[in-house]
């Protein structure tokens, strides 16, 4: 059974940062994609950023320049590092990693959330 495993939300004030923490753990044959989706009150979840397996990344246009995803491939572990938070990014982050269990098939699996408050 693979599970995801969320760290390092809390509350921070307006410009402040953050460094958010997932790991995968379990029966891990190989990890594609990780990356980490937030859900604000009242909207839809959003992509806010993704790196393969290659290092190729994908921000969302309202955290580029503040954001930065980085992985350790060995400990399938991804981070998120958040700098100069805005209110807007109160939100539930949530870890996805698109990874193939032992002997099973490619699928995408998810993490519990942590809940990240800027505010002052």
């Amino acid at each position: 059974q693979v599970q995801l495993v969320e760290s390092g939300g809390g509350l921070v004030q307006p410009g402040g940062s953050l460094r958010l923490s997932c790991a995968a753990s379990g029966s891990i044959f190989s990890v594609n994609a990780m990356g980490w989706y937030r859900r604000a009150p009242g909207k839809q979840r959003e992509l806010v950023a993704a790196l393969t397996s290659v290092g190729r990344t994908n921000y969302a246009d309202s955290v580029k320049g503040r954001f930065t995803i980085s992985r350790d491939n060995a400990k399938n572990t991804v981070y998120l590092q958040m700098n100069s938070l805005k209110p807007e990014d109160t939100a539930v982050y949530y870890c996805s990693a698109d990874l193939k269990a032992t002997g099973r098939g490619r699928a995408d699996y998810w993490g519990q959330g942590t809940q990240v408050t800027v505010s002052s």
